[in-house]
Protein backbone atom coordinates (compact mmCIF):
# COMPACT_ATOMS: atom_id res chain seq x y z
CA UNK A 1 0.00 0.00 0.00
CA UNK A 2 0.96 3.26 -0.97
CA UNK A 3 -0.33 5.48 1.91
CA UNK A 4 -0.39 9.48 2.09
CA UNK A 5 2.18 10.63 -0.22
CA UNK A 6 1.02 14.36 1.02
CA UNK A 7 2.26 13.45 4.27
CA UNK A 8 5.43 12.50 3.18
CA UNK A 9 5.82 15.54 1.87
CA UNK A 10 4.53 17.13 4.52
CA UNK A 11 6.23 15.41 7.05
CA UNK A 12 9.73 15.73 4.98
CA UNK A 13 9.22 19.82 4.32
CA UNK A 14 7.95 20.19 7.96
CA UNK A 15 11.28 18.32 9.46
CA UNK A 16 13.75 20.34 7.30
CA UNK A 17 11.93 23.78 8.65
CA UNK A 18 12.58 22.06 12.24
CA UNK A 19 16.58 21.14 11.50
CA UNK A 20 17.04 25.07 10.29
CA UNK A 21 16.44 25.67 13.21
CA UNK A 22 18.97 24.23 14.70
CA UNK A 23 22.28 24.63 13.11
CA UNK A 24 24.49 22.78 15.19
CA UNK A 25 21.84 19.57 14.51
CA UNK A 26 22.02 20.06 10.87
CA UNK A 27 25.41 20.28 10.96
CA UNK A 28 25.70 17.05 13.11
CA UNK A 29 23.08 14.99 10.93
CA UNK A 30 24.80 17.15 7.54
CA UNK A 31 20.88 17.45 6.76
CA UNK A 32 21.20 19.68 3.60
CA UNK A 33 22.94 19.93 0.66
CA UNK A 34 25.10 22.04 -1.27
CA UNK A 35 24.23 25.75 -0.65
CA UNK A 36 21.67 25.37 2.07
CA UNK A 37 24.23 22.81 4.23
CA UNK A 38 26.76 25.23 3.51
CA UNK A 39 25.19 28.37 4.70
CA UNK A 40 23.81 26.52 8.27
CA UNK A 41 27.54 24.91 8.47
CA UNK A 42 28.47 28.96 9.44
CA UNK A 43 25.70 29.31 12.31
CA UNK A 44 25.10 29.14 15.09
CA UNK A 45 21.90 29.11 17.53
CA UNK A 46 21.59 28.47 21.25
CA UNK A 47 20.93 24.72 20.95
CA UNK A 48 22.38 21.65 21.13
CA UNK A 49 23.34 19.29 18.23
CA UNK A 50 20.94 16.64 19.71
CA UNK A 51 17.49 19.30 18.97
CA UNK A 52 17.23 20.56 22.44
CA UNK A 53 17.11 24.28 23.40
CA UNK A 54 19.03 26.13 25.45
CA UNK A 55 17.30 29.35 26.98
CA UNK A 56 13.67 30.58 26.82
CA UNK A 57 13.75 32.83 23.72
CA UNK A 58 14.81 29.64 21.69
CA UNK A 59 12.36 27.16 23.32
CA UNK A 60 9.73 29.58 22.80
CA UNK A 61 10.57 29.56 18.95
CA UNK A 62 10.56 26.06 18.97
CA UNK A 63 6.95 26.06 20.72
CA UNK A 64 5.54 28.53 18.11
CA UNK A 65 7.22 26.21 15.12
CA UNK A 66 5.73 22.57 16.84
CA UNK A 67 1.91 24.68 17.98
CA UNK A 68 1.57 24.57 14.00
CA UNK A 69 3.36 21.67 13.29
CA UNK A 70 0.31 19.88 15.33
CA UNK A 71 -2.25 21.92 13.50
CA UNK A 72 -1.19 20.75 10.22
CA UNK A 73 -0.73 17.53 11.08
CA UNK A 74 -4.06 17.55 12.31
CA UNK A 75 -5.08 17.44 8.36
CA UNK A 76 -3.82 13.75 7.42
CA UNK A 77 -6.27 11.14 9.11
CA UNK A 78 -4.92 7.51 10.62
CA UNK A 79 -7.08 5.88 8.07
CA UNK A 80 -5.17 7.43 5.16
CA UNK A 81 -1.57 6.47 6.63
CA UNK A 82 0.14 2.71 6.41
CA UNK A 83 2.97 1.61 7.57
CA UNK A 84 6.54 3.36 8.63
CA UNK A 85 4.00 6.82 7.97
CA UNK A 86 1.90 6.04 10.94
CA UNK A 87 5.02 5.59 13.46
CA UNK A 88 6.13 8.38 11.85
CA UNK A 89 3.09 10.70 12.49
CA UNK A 90 2.90 9.39 16.04
CA UNK A 91 6.71 10.25 16.68
CA UNK A 92 5.85 13.55 15.19
CA UNK A 93 2.70 14.29 17.35
CA UNK A 94 4.91 13.11 20.59
CA UNK A 95 7.82 15.30 19.79
CA UNK A 96 6.26 18.34 18.82
CA UNK A 97 3.60 17.84 22.02
CA UNK A 98 6.64 17.60 24.40
CA UNK A 99 8.84 20.49 22.76
CA UNK A 100 5.78 22.72 23.99
CA UNK A 101 5.22 21.25 27.11
CA UNK A 102 8.88 21.85 27.78
CA UNK A 103 8.81 25.30 26.59
CA UNK A 104 7.35 26.00 29.56
CA UNK A 105 9.82 25.34 31.74
CA UNK A 106 12.65 26.72 29.67
CA UNK A 107 14.43 28.97 32.11
CA UNK A 108 14.19 26.48 34.95
CA UNK A 109 17.48 24.48 32.67
CA UNK A 110 20.12 26.27 33.52
CA UNK A 111 22.22 28.01 30.65
CA UNK A 112 25.91 27.75 31.93
CA UNK A 113 26.79 24.19 33.38
CA UNK A 114 29.87 21.77 33.34
CA UNK A 115 27.48 19.49 31.35
CA UNK A 116 26.16 20.27 27.91
CA UNK A 117 26.00 23.97 28.97
CA UNK A 118 26.06 26.56 26.81
CA UNK A 119 29.74 27.12 27.32
CA UNK A 120 30.21 23.36 26.51
CA UNK A 121 28.18 22.59 23.81
CA UNK A 122 29.64 25.90 21.22
CA UNK A 123 33.13 24.36 22.27
CA UNK A 124 32.44 20.67 21.61
CA UNK A 125 30.48 21.33 18.26
CA UNK A 126 33.84 23.27 16.70
CA UNK A 127 36.56 21.11 18.08
CA UNK A 128 34.74 17.71 17.64
CA UNK A 129 31.45 18.49 15.53
CA UNK A 130 32.08 20.47 12.98
CA UNK A 131 33.46 18.18 9.39
CA UNK A 132 37.34 19.72 7.86
CA UNK A 133 36.77 17.66 4.55
CA UNK A 134 37.66 20.94 2.53
CA UNK A 135 39.04 24.31 2.59
CA UNK A 136 35.23 25.26 2.51
CA UNK A 137 34.70 23.46 6.04
CA UNK A 138 37.96 25.13 7.29
CA UNK A 139 36.32 28.68 6.13
CA UNK A 140 32.80 27.47 7.75
CA UNK A 141 34.95 27.17 11.16
CA UNK A 142 36.04 30.46 11.33
CA UNK A 143 32.81 31.80 10.39
CA UNK A 144 31.35 29.82 13.72
CA UNK A 145 34.19 31.36 15.67
CA UNK A 146 33.09 34.95 14.49
CA UNK A 147 29.73 33.97 15.65
CA UNK A 148 30.53 32.18 18.80
CA UNK A 149 30.90 35.64 20.87
CA UNK A 150 27.40 36.67 19.85
CA UNK A 151 25.86 33.72 21.11
CA UNK A 152 27.66 33.52 24.61
CA UNK A 153 26.07 36.93 25.12
CA UNK A 154 22.70 35.81 23.58
CA UNK A 155 23.71 32.94 26.36
CA UNK A 156 24.31 35.45 28.99
CA UNK A 157 21.06 37.23 28.37
CA UNK A 158 18.86 34.14 29.03
CA UNK A 159 21.02 33.66 32.12
CA UNK A 160 20.82 37.13 33.41
CA UNK A 161 16.93 37.31 33.24
CA UNK A 162 16.67 33.63 34.46
CA UNK A 163 18.57 34.98 37.38
CA UNK A 164 16.22 37.64 38.05
CA UNK A 165 13.28 35.13 38.11
CA UNK A 166 15.09 33.46 40.47
CA UNK A 167 17.03 30.97 38.97
CA UNK A 168 20.64 30.43 39.66
CA UNK A 169 22.92 27.01 39.84
CA UNK A 170 24.03 26.11 43.00
CA UNK A 171 27.51 26.80 44.34
CA UNK A 172 28.86 23.74 43.66
CA UNK A 173 27.97 23.39 39.96
CA UNK A 174 29.18 27.21 39.65
CA UNK A 175 32.02 26.54 41.19
CA UNK A 176 32.86 23.34 38.42
CA UNK A 177 31.56 25.45 35.51
CA UNK A 178 34.03 28.32 36.13
CA UNK A 179 37.05 25.97 36.62
CA UNK A 180 35.89 24.58 34.15
CA UNK A 181 35.88 27.88 32.05
CA UNK A 182 39.92 28.88 33.45
CA UNK A 183 40.87 25.50 32.12
CA UNK A 184 39.29 26.29 28.74
CA UNK A 185 41.14 30.26 28.78
CA UNK A 186 44.24 29.12 30.21
CA UNK A 187 46.19 27.87 27.14
CA UNK A 188 45.39 31.22 25.39
CA UNK A 189 44.51 31.49 21.39
CA UNK A 190 47.14 30.00 19.89
CA UNK A 191 47.15 26.78 22.06
CA UNK A 192 44.14 26.65 22.69
CA UNK A 193 41.63 24.00 21.90
CA UNK A 194 39.43 26.27 19.48
CA UNK A 195 42.35 26.85 16.78
CA UNK A 196 43.92 23.69 17.36
CA UNK A 197 41.22 22.04 16.28
CA UNK A 198 41.20 23.84 13.07
CA UNK A 199 44.63 23.46 12.46
CA UNK A 200 44.63 19.81 12.89
CA UNK A 201 41.92 19.29 10.46
CA UNK A 202 44.00 21.82 8.09
CA UNK A 203 46.81 19.89 8.29
CA UNK A 204 44.62 16.35 7.40
CA UNK A 205 43.85 18.79 4.19
CA UNK A 206 47.29 18.20 2.78
CA UNK A 207 47.22 18.57 -0.71
CA UNK A 208 43.23 19.27 -1.05
CA UNK A 209 43.11 21.56 -4.08
CA UNK A 210 41.71 24.24 -3.54
CA UNK A 211 43.71 24.92 -0.53
CA UNK A 212 42.59 26.73 2.72
CA UNK A 213 43.43 30.31 2.72
CA UNK A 214 47.01 30.42 3.84
CA UNK A 215 46.04 32.90 6.65
CA UNK A 216 43.17 31.35 7.71
CA UNK A 217 44.71 30.16 11.05
CA UNK A 218 46.38 33.31 11.94
CA UNK A 219 42.73 35.14 11.55
CA UNK A 220 41.03 31.98 13.86
CA UNK A 221 43.91 33.22 16.33
CA UNK A 222 43.32 36.87 16.49
CA UNK A 223 39.55 35.79 16.56
CA UNK A 224 39.58 33.83 19.25
CA UNK A 225 42.24 35.99 21.20
CA UNK A 226 40.59 39.21 20.61
CA UNK A 227 36.82 38.41 20.51
CA UNK A 228 35.96 34.41 22.01
CA UNK A 229 38.30 34.59 24.96
CA UNK A 230 36.89 37.75 26.07
CA UNK A 231 33.28 36.66 25.63
CA UNK A 232 34.10 33.29 27.92
CA UNK A 233 36.05 36.09 30.48
CA UNK A 234 32.05 37.70 30.53
CA UNK A 235 30.61 34.44 31.45
CA UNK A 236 33.06 33.48 34.00
CA UNK A 237 32.57 37.05 35.60
CA UNK A 238 28.83 36.32 35.10
CA UNK A 239 28.74 33.12 37.02
CA UNK A 240 31.23 34.48 39.06
CA UNK A 241 28.69 37.69 40.38
CA UNK A 242 26.14 34.50 40.54
CA UNK A 243 28.20 32.62 42.92
CA UNK A 244 28.66 35.41 45.61
CA UNK A 245 24.53 34.72 46.04
CA UNK A 246 24.29 30.94 45.39
CA UNK A 247 22.64 28.43 47.65
CA UNK A 248 23.79 24.90 47.99
CA UNK A 249 20.03 23.34 47.81
CA UNK A 250 20.88 20.55 44.86
CA UNK A 251 17.27 19.77 43.40
CA UNK A 252 14.90 21.52 40.85
CA UNK A 253 11.92 21.18 43.66
CA UNK A 254 13.87 24.90 45.35
CA UNK A 255 13.33 26.51 41.71
CA UNK A 256 10.14 28.93 40.78
CA UNK A 257 7.26 26.06 40.03
CA UNK A 258 10.35 23.67 40.81
CA UNK A 259 7.80 20.33 41.28
CA UNK A 260 6.07 21.32 37.88
CA UNK A 261 9.55 21.32 36.03
CA UNK A 262 10.58 18.34 37.55
CA UNK A 263 7.07 16.19 36.38
CA UNK A 264 7.87 17.61 32.99
CA UNK A 265 11.30 16.52 33.15
CA UNK A 266 10.53 13.31 33.77
CA UNK A 267 7.65 12.67 31.39
CA UNK A 268 10.10 13.89 29.14
CA UNK A 269 13.02 12.01 29.51
CA UNK A 270 11.45 9.16 30.42
CA UNK A 271 9.01 8.78 27.75
CA UNK A 272 5.85 7.56 30.81
CA UNK A 273 3.32 8.86 33.28
CA UNK A 274 5.44 7.82 36.00
CA UNK A 275 5.90 10.04 38.72
CA UNK A 276 8.53 10.77 41.49
CA UNK A 277 7.39 8.39 44.16
CA UNK A 278 6.86 5.52 41.73
CA UNK A 279 10.41 6.30 39.92
CA UNK A 280 11.86 6.56 43.49
CA UNK A 281 9.76 2.83 44.71
CA UNK A 282 11.31 1.26 41.24
CA UNK A 283 14.64 2.41 42.25
CA UNK A 284 14.39 1.07 45.53
CA UNK A 285 12.92 -2.16 44.59
CA UNK A 286 15.97 -2.93 41.71
CA UNK A 287 18.93 -1.47 44.04
CA UNK A 288 17.55 -4.48 46.30
CA UNK A 289 17.47 -6.63 43.50
CA UNK A 290 20.92 -6.44 42.06
CA UNK A 291 22.77 -6.02 45.40
CA UNK A 292 21.55 -9.16 46.08
CA UNK A 293 23.27 -10.77 43.40
CA UNK A 294 26.16 -8.60 44.02
CA UNK A 295 26.59 -10.04 47.04
CA UNK A 296 26.71 -13.56 46.16
CA UNK A 297 29.08 -13.13 43.09
CA UNK A 298 31.42 -11.22 45.22
CA UNK A 299 31.34 -13.77 47.88
CA UNK A 300 32.36 -15.41 45.02
CA UNK A 301 35.33 -13.87 44.74
CA UNK A 302 36.03 -14.32 48.27
CA UNK A 303 34.98 -10.45 49.43
CA UNK A 304 32.59 -11.05 51.93
CA UNK A 305 33.37 -8.42 54.43
CA UNK A 306 31.67 -4.71 54.34
CA UNK A 307 28.76 -3.32 52.17
CA UNK A 308 29.09 -4.00 48.46
CA UNK A 309 29.93 -0.82 47.42
CA UNK A 310 32.69 -1.48 49.63
CA UNK A 311 33.79 -4.99 48.35
CA UNK A 312 32.76 -3.41 44.85
CA UNK A 313 35.72 -0.67 45.46
CA UNK A 314 38.08 -3.39 47.16
CA UNK A 315 38.09 -5.74 43.61
CA UNK A 316 38.39 -2.23 41.74
CA UNK A 317 41.47 -1.34 43.74
CA UNK A 318 43.24 -4.46 42.31
CA UNK A 319 42.64 -3.26 38.91
CA UNK A 320 44.09 0.34 39.24
CA UNK A 321 45.77 1.55 35.69
CA UNK A 322 49.72 2.92 36.96
CA UNK A 323 49.27 6.74 36.60
CA UNK A 324 52.44 6.89 33.58
CA UNK A 325 52.83 8.42 30.34
CA UNK A 326 51.46 5.70 28.09
CA UNK A 327 48.37 4.68 31.06
CA UNK A 328 45.67 6.08 29.03
CA UNK A 329 46.68 4.90 25.51
CA UNK A 330 46.56 1.55 27.34
CA UNK A 331 43.41 2.07 28.64
CA UNK A 332 42.06 3.47 25.19
CA UNK A 333 43.49 0.59 23.86
CA UNK A 334 41.78 -2.25 25.91
CA UNK A 335 38.75 -0.30 25.43
CA UNK A 336 39.30 -0.39 21.48
CA UNK A 337 39.60 -4.74 21.65
CA UNK A 338 36.70 -5.12 24.21
CA UNK A 339 34.55 -3.18 21.18
CA UNK A 340 36.27 -5.11 18.45
CA UNK A 341 35.44 -8.24 20.44
CA UNK A 342 31.61 -7.66 20.72
CA UNK A 343 31.70 -7.06 17.33
CA UNK A 344 32.82 -10.48 16.52
CA UNK A 345 29.93 -11.78 19.44
CA UNK A 346 27.28 -9.92 17.96
CA UNK A 347 25.82 -11.43 14.55
CA UNK A 348 24.72 -14.39 17.01
CA UNK A 349 22.13 -12.18 18.21
CA UNK A 350 21.54 -9.89 15.49
CA UNK A 351 21.02 -9.75 11.77
CA UNK A 352 21.35 -5.69 11.21
CA UNK A 353 24.73 -4.80 11.82
CA UNK A 354 26.15 -1.52 10.88
CA UNK A 355 28.52 -0.64 7.91
CA UNK A 356 30.06 2.16 9.65
CA UNK A 357 33.02 1.43 12.05
CA UNK A 358 33.18 2.59 16.08
CA UNK A 359 36.55 3.99 17.27
CA UNK A 360 37.39 4.70 21.12
CA UNK A 361 38.57 7.97 21.57
CA UNK A 362 39.83 10.16 24.89
CA UNK A 363 37.52 13.00 25.86
CA UNK A 364 38.99 16.36 25.28
CA UNK A 365 40.64 18.08 27.70
CA UNK A 366 37.91 21.08 28.03
CA UNK A 367 35.32 18.76 28.75
CA UNK A 368 36.83 15.57 30.16
CA UNK A 369 36.42 16.80 34.02
CA UNK A 370 32.98 17.25 33.77
CA UNK A 371 32.06 14.70 31.16
CA UNK A 372 31.01 11.12 31.61
CA UNK A 373 31.60 8.60 29.11
CA UNK A 374 29.55 8.78 25.68
CA UNK A 375 29.18 7.90 22.10
CA UNK A 376 28.61 10.27 18.81
CA UNK A 377 27.31 9.19 15.56
CA UNK A 378 29.29 8.16 12.48
CA UNK A 379 28.45 11.38 9.85
CA UNK A 380 26.02 10.25 6.95
CA UNK A 381 28.75 11.02 4.23
CA UNK A 382 31.15 8.60 6.14
CA UNK A 383 33.75 10.87 7.00
CA UNK A 384 33.71 10.40 10.94
CA UNK A 385 33.15 7.15 12.61
CA UNK A 386 30.99 6.54 14.97
CA UNK A 387 32.85 7.22 18.43
CA UNK A 388 32.80 6.74 22.23
CA UNK A 389 34.78 9.18 24.53
CA UNK A 390 36.16 7.59 27.29
CA UNK A 391 36.74 10.42 29.83
CA UNK A 392 40.52 9.42 31.83
CA UNK A 393 41.30 12.91 33.61
CA UNK A 394 42.44 10.49 36.15
CA UNK A 395 42.71 6.52 36.59
CA UNK A 396 40.17 5.87 39.09
CA UNK A 397 38.99 2.80 38.86
CA UNK A 398 35.58 3.46 40.60
CA UNK A 399 34.79 5.58 37.48
CA UNK A 400 31.73 3.48 36.05
CA UNK A 401 33.52 3.27 33.02
CA UNK A 402 36.93 1.82 34.32
CA UNK A 403 37.76 -0.66 37.02
CA UNK A 404 35.32 -3.48 36.67
CA UNK A 405 32.89 -1.44 34.43
CA UNK A 406 35.36 -1.21 31.34
CA UNK A 407 33.40 -4.27 29.56
CA UNK A 408 29.71 -3.11 30.07
CA UNK A 409 30.30 0.44 29.69
CA UNK A 410 31.50 -0.33 26.21
CA UNK A 411 28.24 -2.69 25.50
CA UNK A 412 26.56 0.54 26.23
CA UNK A 413 27.89 3.13 24.57
CA UNK A 414 29.46 1.16 21.68
CA UNK A 415 28.56 -2.92 20.22
CA UNK A 416 25.55 -3.54 20.93
CA UNK A 417 24.04 -0.35 22.27
CA UNK A 418 24.76 3.27 21.03
CA UNK A 419 26.99 2.73 17.78
CA UNK A 420 23.85 -0.28 16.79
CA UNK A 421 20.81 1.56 17.20
CA UNK A 422 22.08 4.94 15.94
CA UNK A 423 24.25 4.04 12.88
CA UNK A 424 21.68 1.67 11.98
CA UNK A 425 18.94 3.98 12.03
CA UNK A 426 21.72 6.13 9.98
CA UNK A 427 21.76 3.63 7.30
CA UNK A 428 18.27 2.57 7.62
CA UNK A 429 16.84 2.24 3.70
CA UNK A 430 13.33 1.86 5.40
CA UNK A 431 13.10 4.65 7.64
CA UNK A 432 12.33 8.28 6.17
CA UNK A 433 14.74 10.62 5.65
CA UNK A 434 14.24 12.82 8.59
CA UNK A 435 14.16 10.19 11.28
CA UNK A 436 17.24 8.48 9.80
CA UNK A 437 18.62 12.22 10.38
CA UNK A 438 17.04 12.69 13.58
CA UNK A 439 15.41 15.63 12.92
CA UNK A 440 13.15 16.01 16.35
CA UNK A 441 16.57 14.86 18.09
CA UNK A 442 17.27 12.85 21.03
CA UNK A 443 14.83 10.59 23.11
CA UNK A 444 16.69 9.76 25.93
CA UNK A 445 14.16 7.25 26.76
CA UNK A 446 14.61 4.63 23.69
CA UNK A 447 18.33 5.65 23.45
CA UNK A 448 19.48 4.90 26.42
CA UNK A 449 16.69 2.49 27.13
CA UNK A 450 18.16 0.27 24.21
CA UNK A 451 21.88 1.10 25.76
CA UNK A 452 20.75 -0.41 29.45
CA UNK A 453 19.06 -3.42 27.32
CA UNK A 454 22.00 -4.04 25.58
CA UNK A 455 24.60 -4.27 28.51
CA UNK A 456 21.79 -7.03 29.69
CA UNK A 457 21.50 -8.57 26.34
CA UNK A 458 25.74 -9.02 26.53
CA UNK A 459 25.27 -11.21 29.85
CA UNK A 460 22.29 -13.38 28.50
CA UNK A 461 24.73 -14.11 25.45
CA UNK A 462 27.33 -15.08 27.63
CA UNK A 463 29.61 -12.46 27.41
CA UNK A 464 31.45 -12.62 30.42
CA UNK A 465 31.73 -16.34 30.39
CA UNK A 466 34.55 -16.87 32.42
CA UNK A 467 34.79 -13.31 33.82
CA UNK A 468 33.14 -12.73 36.88
CA UNK A 469 35.12 -9.69 37.63
CA UNK A 470 33.44 -8.44 34.32
CA UNK A 471 29.75 -9.72 35.33
CA UNK A 472 30.70 -7.96 38.17
CA UNK A 473 30.71 -4.82 36.22
CA UNK A 474 27.65 -5.08 34.39
CA UNK A 475 25.87 -5.50 37.69
CA UNK A 476 27.80 -2.66 39.25
CA UNK A 477 26.24 -0.98 35.85
CA UNK A 478 22.58 -2.49 36.36
CA UNK A 479 22.71 -1.16 40.24
CA UNK A 480 24.35 2.61 38.90
CA UNK A 481 21.24 3.03 36.83
CA UNK A 482 19.04 1.58 39.12
CA UNK A 483 20.51 4.43 42.00
CA UNK A 484 19.83 6.79 39.84
CA UNK A 485 16.75 6.19 39.61
CA UNK A 486 16.61 6.70 43.48
CA UNK A 487 19.09 9.47 43.44
CA UNK A 488 18.03 11.31 40.30
CA UNK A 489 14.04 11.57 42.13
CA UNK A 490 15.80 11.95 46.24
CA UNK A 491 17.50 15.00 44.91
CA UNK A 492 15.05 17.05 42.91
CA UNK A 493 11.80 15.74 44.30
CA UNK A 494 12.60 13.94 48.03
CA UNK A 495 14.79 17.51 48.62
CA UNK A 496 18.31 15.12 49.31
CA UNK A 497 21.39 17.35 49.71
CA UNK A 498 24.08 16.85 47.18
CA UNK A 499 26.16 14.76 50.54
CA UNK A 500 23.47 12.50 50.77
CA UNK A 501 23.49 11.39 46.74
CA UNK A 502 27.19 10.92 46.90
CA UNK A 503 26.81 8.72 50.19
CA UNK A 504 24.19 6.42 48.44
CA UNK A 505 27.35 5.59 46.26
CA UNK A 506 26.98 8.42 43.22
CA UNK A 507 30.06 9.88 42.29
CA UNK A 508 30.22 13.99 42.80
CA UNK A 509 30.68 14.31 38.67
CA UNK A 510 27.61 12.14 38.08
CA UNK A 511 25.73 13.75 40.93
CA UNK A 512 26.33 17.17 39.26
CA UNK A 513 25.27 15.78 35.78
CA UNK A 514 21.64 15.17 37.59
CA UNK A 515 21.63 18.27 39.12
CA UNK A 516 22.30 20.10 35.67
CA UNK A 517 19.46 17.79 34.07
CA UNK A 518 16.89 16.41 35.94
CA UNK A 519 15.04 13.16 35.14
CA UNK A 520 17.58 12.16 32.57
CA UNK A 521 19.28 9.72 34.53
CA UNK A 522 16.18 8.34 35.15
CA UNK A 523 15.60 7.52 31.25
CA UNK A 524 18.41 4.55 31.46
CA UNK A 525 16.53 2.06 33.63
CA UNK A 526 12.88 2.96 32.93
CA UNK A 527 13.74 2.53 29.02
CA UNK A 528 15.53 -0.37 29.50
CA UNK A 529 12.76 -2.26 31.74
CA UNK A 530 10.04 -1.43 29.46
CA UNK A 531 11.92 -3.07 26.00
CA UNK A 532 12.14 -5.93 28.78
CA UNK A 533 8.73 -5.61 29.92
CA UNK A 534 7.62 -5.52 25.70
CA UNK A 535 9.97 -8.15 24.81
CA UNK A 536 8.32 -10.60 27.25
CA UNK A 537 4.90 -9.63 25.69
CA UNK A 538 5.84 -10.10 22.48
CA UNK A 539 7.26 -13.46 23.56
CA UNK A 540 4.15 -14.35 24.90
CA UNK A 541 2.30 -13.36 22.32
CA UNK A 542 4.37 -15.21 19.63
CA UNK A 543 5.66 -18.59 21.43
CA UNK A 544 7.41 -20.62 19.50
CA UNK A 545 7.95 -18.43 17.01
CA UNK A 546 9.45 -16.04 18.48
CA UNK A 547 12.88 -15.09 17.48
CA UNK A 548 15.22 -13.03 19.41
CA UNK A 549 17.41 -12.11 16.54
CA UNK A 550 13.55 -10.78 14.40
CA UNK A 551 13.07 -8.63 17.47
CA UNK A 552 16.46 -6.96 17.82
CA UNK A 553 15.87 -6.38 13.87
CA UNK A 554 12.58 -5.01 14.52
CA UNK A 555 13.46 -2.26 17.20
CA UNK A 556 16.56 -0.97 15.07
CA UNK A 557 15.16 -1.12 11.76
CA UNK A 558 12.49 0.82 12.97
CA UNK A 559 14.35 3.71 14.70
CA UNK A 560 13.69 5.66 17.25
CA UNK A 561 10.50 5.94 18.69
CA UNK A 562 8.29 7.31 21.99
CA UNK A 563 8.14 4.07 24.42
CA UNK A 564 4.33 4.43 23.87
CA UNK A 565 4.37 4.43 20.32
CA UNK A 566 7.24 1.34 20.12
CA UNK A 567 4.43 -0.56 22.52
CA UNK A 568 1.53 0.21 19.68
CA UNK A 569 4.34 -0.95 16.65
CA UNK A 570 5.31 -4.37 18.19
CA UNK A 571 1.69 -5.23 19.11
CA UNK A 572 0.97 -4.52 15.60
CA UNK A 573 3.84 -6.84 14.86
CA UNK A 574 3.71 -9.56 17.09
CA UNK A 575 0.15 -9.67 16.14
CA UNK A 576 1.20 -10.41 11.96
CA UNK A 577 3.25 -13.78 12.50
CA UNK A 578 4.08 -13.65 9.44
CA UNK A 579 5.89 -11.22 9.44
CA UNK A 580 8.13 -11.94 12.17
CA UNK A 581 9.93 -14.28 10.83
Amino acid sequence: MQGSLDFDRWSERFAAEWVRGNPLLATRAQYFRGAEQDALDRRLALATPYGWPIGERRAREQATLARRGLNELMAFSPDDLVGTQLASAATIDWSLRNAVANAGFARQRFVFTQFFGLNVTLALALTTGHPVRSARDAENYLARLCALPRALDDGIAEAQAAADAGIVPPGFILDRTIEQIDTFLAPGAERGPLVSALAAGIAALTGADPAPPADLIERAVVEVRERVLPAYARVRALLAEQRRVAGDVAGAWALPDGDAYYARALASETGTHLGAQEIHAIGLREVARIEEEMDALLRGLGHTQGSVSERVRAVNATLAVPEDDGARAHVIAAVQAIVDDAARRAPAAFNLVPAAPIEVRREPALSEKGMAAHYTTPSADGAQPGVYWLPLPDLNPNAPWLGCGLKTTAYHEAIPGHHFQLALELESRTLPYFRKRGAFGYNAAFNEGWALYAERLADESGWYEGDPVGRLGFLQAQLFRARRLVVDTGLHALRWTRAQAIAYGIVPTEVDRYVTWPGQACSYAIGQLRILELRERTKARLGARFSLKAFHDFLLDGGTLPLDVLARELDCWSGAPEKAS
